[in-house]
């Protein structure tokens, strides 16, 4: 039974922890606006993408835990150097935490 902010992926389970969120990474674009296919080396990262998981929420000093604002399945744009890239089987995914999100679209 999957967790209530988690969701399979190839099988496997990706549980962040705390106030932690999982990514995927929105496709890159392969073309420019006005046709010029782009080679992969030339595209740019999308600071955009889709919540896969997250994690219980913030724990205070008081030791309360408060949940994330996030849902699975929230379209998110985040900070360009936030977070930490990771693969799971062939896909790849970020990591970071939800206060490196930006605005929820």
């Amino acid at each position: 039974m999957a967790k209530k902010g988690s969701k399979d992926v190839n099988g496997m389970k990706i549980l962040p922890l705390y106030d932690r969120v999982v990514l995927k990474r929105q496709e890159a674009e392969g073309k420019t606006a006005g046709g010029i296919v782009l080679p992969d080396n030339a595209k740019d990262k999308p600071q955009k993408g889709t919540v896969i998981s997250i994690g219980d929420g913030h724990v205070t000093k008081d030791g309360k835990r408060h949940p994330l604002t996030l849902k699975v399945g929230d379209h998110v744009i985040f900070s360009s150097y936030a977070g930490d890239e990771i693969t799971v089987g062939d896909n790849e995914y970020l990591l970071l935490r939800e206060s490196d999100v930006l605005a929820v679209y």
